[in-house]
């Protein structure tokens, strides 16, 4: 398997990025000494798009690769794709300074009337 740490992906064209997929899709499927018509069916895919897919001749839609994923087992690849919203600094600094910091005493409301009880 290719050494995927020294690779500069922002260099690489869209066909040797896909062609690189493929074969962590192989390498991936053979570690778990799975039949191409195995993954394939585990997957929900044709065995031929597989077999075209790991030799990096088809691109193949998000869906299945999602599908290849999780008959891997592999998902988790996936969590870098997590966004999650992030705040910024200055604004959760200006948020914790309107928090309050103390109790105060309760402000009068008005003179109240006295009671004539």
């Amino acid at each position: 398997m290719m050494d995927y740490n020294n690779i500069t992906w922002s260099y690489l064209p869209d066909t040797s990025i896909a062609n690189n997929i493929g074969q962590f899709v192989k390498h991936s499927r053979l570690s778990q000494n799975k039949s191409q018509q195995e993954l394939a069916l585990e997957a929900g895919i044709n065995r031929s798009t597989l077999a075209l897919f790991e030799a990096g001749k088809k691109s193949v839609s998000l869906l299945t690769l999602i599908q290849l994923l999780r008959a891997l087992d592999l998902l988790q690849l996936l969590a870098v794709f997590d966004a999650k919203p992030q705040i910024s600094p200055l604004l959760l600094a200006e948020q914790e300074q309107k928090l309050r910091k103390r109790a105060a005493k309760a402000k009068p409301i008005g003179k109240q009337p006295k009671s004539d009880w």
